[in-house]
């Protein structure tokens, strides 16, 4: 889980391993150290949620043929470029 937090969060957690997090969304103190809370508990339950496996997927034909189409038409513009030829 730390790893996690560290991985969501990796500009709250200090070299030490200390999680610093800041509020000035009220004016008062006690409002902006409830919302610290508010958003360490929420920062916590974000990184005890393991993450879900990934599922390989294939690309679909429509976007290879796309891709393919679109790399025939790059090759074809950098054919046409050269030096021009002054006769």
């Amino acid at each position: 889980m730390k790893a996690r937090l560290r991985a969501l969060h990796p500009r709250r957690v200090t070299r030490e391993g200390h999680v610093v997090i800041a509020s000035s969304r009220f004016r008062d103190q006690g409002r902006n150290v409830a919302d610290c809370l508010e958003k360490l508990r929420a920062a916590l339950a974000a990184a005890a949620d393991p993450p879900r496996p990934r599922r390989p997927t294939r690309p679909t034909r429509g976007s290879q043929e796309k891709r393919l189409h679109d790399k025939r038409a790059r090759s074809d513009k950098k054919k046409t470029r050269g030096k021009v030829n002054p006769d």
